[in-house]
């Protein structure tokens, strides 16, 4: 799928996500009758992501395992402290200071494992920090709201976010590769028409978070805008001079960098809603990061995949017909030499 039409794709879904009710009335919303199946659609795309996984990629993590711990935690120094600058310097009141520091807290977003994928990454390096991330955010977040806010009583659903965690990003990612390496002879159709399903799976749970918060996006207040993206955009940032700082390769850059500046704002804005039941005005900066990160995140993949296709493109040679291990969207083309 090409990222332009990606992008395309993002913009047109999102708003007809947005303007539904008004244009096609109050009935059947096909948006939020999907709404209790975004889990399964979620695991659908990792099941796709799995059995794209190279196998030298799936080693090079388990080698490189200090490069996801210090990924992780490069991306629990940055992000906290980018969110709380940003709340001091520009929230309105302490709602919104308390809902664009629980975007900074969570971990990374399970949609950046997609997106590593658009933009020709290292997806097992990006499954590995997201893995690493959401495991510790039980410890992270209460944490980060005790040493910012003060907020000593923050409970966080430890129990139901490694369940959905494990159920429906490990395992898929894992059952994808496994099967990938005993039916070999299904990887080439899967190589081609996998990332068209993992890149349209991502588009509808986009279009369904932004239907779910219709009412949060349609009043945005400019400062928290502002901040958010402040966040959002020094975040990639973060992750990029991070990232060269650890000497990764270029596609775990790519990685690294989508998975700091990328958070889990949907998991943010649950936890506003249920640690902050009488105060709904918490939940309004996850809802809106969630979209935001999301295009940022499709821009700069697209952008990113387009260059590397461009370049693979100029120094392939054109009577030598490109392997499965070539296809676009693996991520093998891309793997350090």
């Amino acid at each position: 799928m090409p990222p332009r039409l990606v992008l395309l794709g993002l913009l047109a879904s999102s708003a007809l996500a947005y303007a539904w009710p008004d244009r096609f009335g109050s009935g059947f919303d096909p948006f939020l009758a999907s709404k209790p199946y975004l889990w399964p659609l979620i695991a659908a795309a990792m099941f796709v992501i799995g059995w794209l996984l190279p196998r030298d990629e799936v080693r090079q993590v388990a080698h490189r395992w200090p490069a996801v711990l210090g990924g992780t935690a490069l991306q629990y120094a940055a992000m906290p402290l980018l969110a709380f600058g940003f709340g001091l310097l520009l929230a309105p009141d302490r709602d919104a200071l308390v809902g664009i520091l629980l975007v900074g807290c969570v971990p990374g977003a399970m949609a950046s494992n997609v997106l590593t994928l658009l933009a020709r990454g290292h997806v097992s390096y990006s499954v590995g920090l997201t893995t690493a991330a959401t495991l510790l955010s039980p410890l992270v977040v209460p944490l980060a709201m005790r040493l910012t806010l003060g907020q000593v009583e923050v409970a966080f659903p430890v129990g139901r976010t490694v369940a959905e965690l494990v159920g429906y990003v490990v395992l898929p990612v894992v059952t994808g590769h496994l099967l990938s390496r005993r039916l070999a002879s299904w990887r080439r159709l899967v190589c081609r028409v996998g990332p068209v399903v993992a890149n349209l799976a991502i588009l509808w749970i986009i279009a369904v978070v932004v239907a779910a918060n219709r009412g949060r996006l349609a009043h945005p207040q400019p400062a928290v805008l502002m901040a958010l993206l402040g966040v959002n955009l020094l975040g990639y940032l973060a992750g990029d001079l991070g990232s060269r700082a650890l000497r990764l390769p270029p596609p775990m850059r790519r990685a690294l960098t989508l998975e700091v500046g990328m958070q889990n704002a949907g998991l943010g804005t649950t936890l506003a809603l249920g640690l902050f039941p009488d105060r709904p005005a918490v939940a309004i900066p996850g809802a809106l990061y969630t979209f935001g990160c999301m295009l940022t995140g499709t821009v700069l993949a697209s952008y990113w995949g387009g260059r590397v296709a461009a370049t693979e493109g100029a120094v392939q040679s054109p009577s030598v017909p490109p392997s499965v291990a070539e296809t676009p969207g693996t991520g093998l083309a891309n793997r350090p030499r």
